[in-house]
């Protein structure tokens, strides 16, 4: 169970639902995105970034920060809206969003964007950089954390586990690995294009502490990352996270294909306003978003 206080909940779920209007109004600015991972994701980058990392919003690159890779860099949308809630861009860039000169491209690029710390999108390859990061951090005697988001999908790619075993042996305990478990792929359903399960078993079976949590569940995200950090074992830890791709918007989720998605024109507003509905519904008496 998590520990956190109903307020630090509640400023959480303002955070997940805001994360989630950011990512529709991009998508909205293109037509089209990966719109149905950054909903379903939200919620733990809501967690990530206003709960678990040290960071500075208005110095990106503070030595002292944790790192946050993104390796699925296609999910670059929802990252964009969690730095957006964070303080780290400024909320006008969002209309830009896929534009030439933007420093918000479609898949995540660090050479343009403040806080995205490695070019994503040949899958399978940020968890190597998160390896190095957290190794070069220990020589270094800095206590940051390195936190790589990564991908059902990215289980297929060898590099995956390489660096998973390279992990283990040099007991990196400041890595941890955030798996989106979505069962989504280009292709079709993660595991039916190569199957992945038992998959806690697997990362123990590699030496990391691993917890399954349920991605979409704020109290358990909150609880899973502070077991994360606070583990005293001296190995890296995995957390496996089940989302639901398109969360909090019914007609998206619903959807058999919904890797990428191409939303109707009028679908937008009503997307935002089914969000926009759903969180004045949950507000306490008296209170704001």
């Amino acid at each position: 169970m998590s520990t956190a206080n109903d307020d630090t909940l509640h400023r959480l779920a303002g955070s997940a639902y805001r994360i989630r209007r950011f990512a529709l109004r991009m998508g909205e600015v293109q037509g089209q995105g990966y719109i149905g991972q950054a909903l379903g994701y939200a919620d733990v980058l809501a967690v990530a970034y206003g709960h678990a990392m040290r960071l500075k919003p208005d110095d990106p690159a503070w030595e002292g920060r944790d790192r946050f890779l993104l390796s699925h860099g296609h999910y670059a949308i929802a990252l964009y809206a969690a730095l957006i809630e964070a303080g780290v861009v400024p909320e006008a860039e969002l209309e830009t969003y896929g534009a030439d000169d933007s420093r918000l491209p479609m898949s995540g690029m660090a050479t343009y964007t403040p806080g995205m710390e490695v070019s994503g999108g040949s899958l399978g390859l940020g968890l190597p950089i998160a390896v190095g990061m957290a190794l070069a951090l220990k020589h270094k005697r800095n206590p940051a954390f390195v936190y790589n988001s990564m991908s059902d999908g990215e289980l297929d790619e060898g590099a995956t586990w390489e660096a998973a075993m390279a992990a283990s042996h040099h007991a990196l305990d400041n890595l941890v690995c955030l798996v989106d478990v979505n069962d989504q792929q280009a292709d079709g359903p993660a595991s039916r294009v190569l199957g992945f399960e038992p998959l806690a078993d697997k990362w123990a079976a590699f030496g990391w502490h691993v917890q399954r949590c349920d991605g979409n569940d704020l109290p358990a995200v909150v609880a899973a990352f502070d077991a994360a950090r606070a583990c005293a074992e001296r190995r890296p830890r995995a957390i496996l996270f089940r989302t639901r791709m398109g969360k909090g918007v019914p007609f998206l989720e619903q959807r058999e294909k919904n890797h990428f998605l191409r939303v109707d024109p009028p679908e937008w507003q009503q997307a935002i306003e089914i969000l926009d509905r759903a969180q004045a519904a949950a507000q306490p008496a008296g209170a704001t978003a």
